[in-house]
């Protein structure tokens, strides 16, 4: 038989339209009108680590983009349509690459575990930032710590590869933005720590620099 517990969903919905007209009358009419985000958030597609919720912002302040594990890959064409509409249509002026401690991805890429095809050419993309430190966290001797390093690092890793893309190049030469941000959310005390800054025009390796 199937399960009808998706309808509690759309009864909630019903509960929390009601209460914010009755609020502010004009809260959707305005709401459909507005869409002014400063920023483009990248987060994990966990359920526990809601944008708004977390940064206590309202609708249409913040654009988002979520996938398992919050990366950015170069041939990923949804998060490229994502962050190319973001920089050069609303004109955000941050990125940020939100990650959070006990995330289930990058536990997953720690393991020998076969999840098979798609999840297993996914995970290989955090694999990568482990091979490229691999030496900071095989120093690490406790699991958990080396688990929320790797966490750190793989956000750390999807900033350089925001700023090896054109759309972030030719942002950064002609208009000076988007600044680039780097998170990692705390599932037991619910705070954000900022880990990585990326200023708009940092340097980065010549190899992937474009030429404009």
């Amino acid at each position: 038989m199937w399960s009808e517990s998706y309808k509690r969903l759309l009864a909630e919905n019903k509960v929390w339209a009601n209460s914010k007209v009755s609020g502010d009358p004009e809260y959707f009419h305005r709401l459909a009108k507005l869409q002014t985000p400063e920023f483009l958030w990248i987060g994990c597609s966990d359920s526990r680590v809601p944008a708004n919720e977390i940064t206590n912002t309202q609708p249409g302040e913040i654009f988002v983009h979520r996938n398992v594990a919050n990366l950015v890959v170069h041939t990923d064409v949804n998060l490229l349509a994502v962050l190319d509409y973001a920089v050069n249509h609303l004109k955000v002026k941050h990125v940020i690459v939100c990650g959070h401690y006990g995330c289930g991805g990058v536990k997953a890429a720690m393991t020998n575990t076969d999840y098979k095809l798609v999840l297993n050419m996914w995970l290989r993309n955090i694999k990568d930032v482990y091979r490229l430190h691999r030496e900071e966290l095989d120093a690490l001797t406790e699991e958990e710590m080396k688990f929320d390093r790797l966490v750190e690092l793989n956000v750390k890793e999807q900033l350089t590869n925001l700023a090896k893309t054109s759309i972030i190049q030719r942002a950064w030469q002609q208009e000076q933005r988007p600044d680039l941000h780097g998170w990692v959310y705390g599932l037991k005390d619910g705070l954000i720590n900022v880990a990585y800054e990326m200023k708009a025009g940092s340097v980065i390796d010549d190899l992937y620099k474009y030429e404009f």
